[in-house]
Formats: structure tokens, sequence, C-alpha cells
């Protein structure tokens, strides 16, 4: 992410004409990540001694560390000994999916998704960690899940805290696509049984998943991935945006178009050798608000994506 003044220039130039990235022709190849950057479905956390944390899908969640948010190195398992709470919904798999990585309260938090390829029998799962370190989270039980009769499905969670600090859990993967619950900031788990309905596609086999919301000025933006990932480079995701005045919603695209009723505006596709990029997560950093992602190379492997994200003169963003 060094180096990147030309890149800098055209941003600081599209903000000025109150534009943004029209074709894939123009959106920006990831920022440089170099030592272990395979990652899907990644999200990252600023350490408040200083550098970040990521976790990521895999088999008992994949950690990794960096001092600089360039070099990434392995930092082991979240859960090395296994997850047995988890395999009534894995299959008895040790792949866990989707991790939320935060911090609060004096301590890491994780909320992260159990389940199989294709199926609404699913799970989101909380824990929690004073370090973050692999060996040393402990589970504090499930949040939610779904059944295979659900209209909906429990995956690819997402924290936020609103500026009054009511905490969010948003999740879900097509079907009848993204829900958000509200949570008890004490516990983590769930506040009341109310479900709200926030994003809905009703094309692509109502492709929409892997929401991501997060607070810019006066708006709610929900970052989101439309279409088809797990593919290598025949993946099809792409990453869209909604914003809102409320949390909850409704949301609706640059056009005004309401999520619930398919809207997104595109700000990430494929393009050159990145293919499919998606599954977005958001953090403000100290020189910029940052997109981090996972993308496909041509060879079909699954890798770390890191952008920075700008915001035009009408408040959307675009990736830099």
């Amino acid at each position: 992410m060094k180096s990147r003044f030309p890149l800098l220039i055209v941003a600081l130039l599209l903000l000025l004409l109150g534009a943004q990235p029209a074709t894939a022709a123009s959106y920006p190849n990831p920022g440089v990540v170099t030592g272990s950057t395979g990652a899907h479905d990644p999200s990252i956390v600023k350490k408040p001694g200083g550098g970040y944390l990521l976790a990521t899908t895999g088999d008992g969640i994949t950690l990794k560390t960096s001092a600089d948010r360039t070099a990434f190195a392995d930092a082991g398992k979240a859960f090395p000994n296994g997850t047995s709470w988890a395999n009534a919904y894995t299959g008895g798999s040790a792949n866990l999916w989707a991790p939320d990585i935060s911090y609060h309260g004096g301590k890491y938090l994780m909320y992260y998704a159990a389940s199989t390829f294709g199926s609404s029998k699913s799970a989101i799962f909380l824990a929690g960690s004073t370090t973050g370190a692999a060996g040393t989270w402990t589970d504090y039980g499930k949040v939610i899940e779904s059944t295979t009769s659900s209209n909906w499905n429990a995956i690819d969670p997402n924290l936020t805290v609103t500026a009054t600090g009511e905490w969010w859990l948003t999740f879900g993967s097509f079907w009848s696509g993204i829900k958000m619950v509200k949570l008890n900031p004490s516990t983590g788990k769930r506040a009341d049984s109310t479900m709200y309905n926030v994003a809905e596609r009703f094309v692509n086999s109502k492709s929409v998943e892997a929401p991501f919301v997060f607070r810019h000025g006066g708006y709610y933006y929900l970052f989101m991935s439309f279409d088809f990932c797990c593919q290598g480079a025949s993946s099809t995701y792409r990453i869209m945006v909604a914003r809102s005045t409320s949390i909850t919603g409704p949301y609706k695209d640059r056009a005004g178009t309401l999520t619930t009723a398919g809207g997104g505006t595109e700000i990430l596709a494929t393009h050159g050798g990145v293919y499919g990029p998606g599954h977005p997560a958001v953090f403000t950093d100290s020189d910029a608000d940052v997109l981090v992602y996972h993308y496909y190379t041509s060879s079909g492997a699954a890798k770390l994506g890191i952008n920075l994200l700008g915001w035009d003169s009408s408040a959307w963003p675009y990736v830099y």
C-alpha cells in the first residue's frame, strides 16, 4: 500500500469531479501485499498495540498478522483443537466460514459461520480472546441459526456498532437475502426476536451475500457481493454498495433503487487478472478508509485484496 502517489492523484481528481470509476477497465489492481496472502472471506482489525490481525475462512479459522498492512505472516488457527460444537452444521468438517473480527471492551470478538456449501442449515457463533493469538479463543456459543426449511441463511456475519452504541449483526446469503438483528452489547447475543430484511435479489439465483455495514458521515453504507464466488477464475463475484441514514434501512443505491428490490451500485468487479473480487470488509486506518476482500487469480487461487476507499462529492465510495 506504499508508493501509490499516481493512484492518490487519480483519487483526488475523482473527488473533485464528483465521479466514480464507470467501467471495469478503470478499476485499480489490488494494492501490494506480500508474504502469506492466500485468503478467502477476510476481515482485519487494528490491534490496540499496533499492527493488524486478519481472520479468514479455514479449518479452525485461519489467522494472519501484519505490522504494516502490506507484509502478512501466518499466525495459526483460532481453534487448533477442533470445533465440535459446530459439527452439526459443517457435517463434521473443521472448516469455518467468513469470520468477522473486531475489538471491543478490551478484547477481540469474532462472529463466524458454520455450514456446508449450498445448504441453509447454518449457524453463526461468537468467540472472544484478550490477545487474538492462535489457541486463545473461547467460543461463547450460538448467536443465530437457520434450518433447511428457512427462507434465509445464517452465514456471513458482520457486527456494526452505531454512533449511539447500539450493536447490530448483519448476515445472509442467497434465499431471501440479507438480514439484520439487534444485539445486546453486554453479551453479543440477540437482543430481541425481530429480524429486518435489508437486501434481496431476484436474478442470478438470488445471489446476494457477504454484507458489511460501515458508518461514514451521515450514512450507513451496505457493502455486499453479487453473483457467484468459489469458482476460481470463473467466479463472477463483484462488490456492490448502497446506503441509508438508518442502520436498518431502507438502503438505496446511487440510482435510488432499494436493495430489497435488487439495488446496488457496483464499485469493484473482475478486471485484468483479478477475477471475482468480493466478500468486502471496510475499516478506518490512520491514512484512509480501507477495503479488504478476496479475489481469484487466473490459476484459481484465492488471494487477499486490499485497496483504499475514497468518497466523492455526493458521499459515494470509490476504490483506488
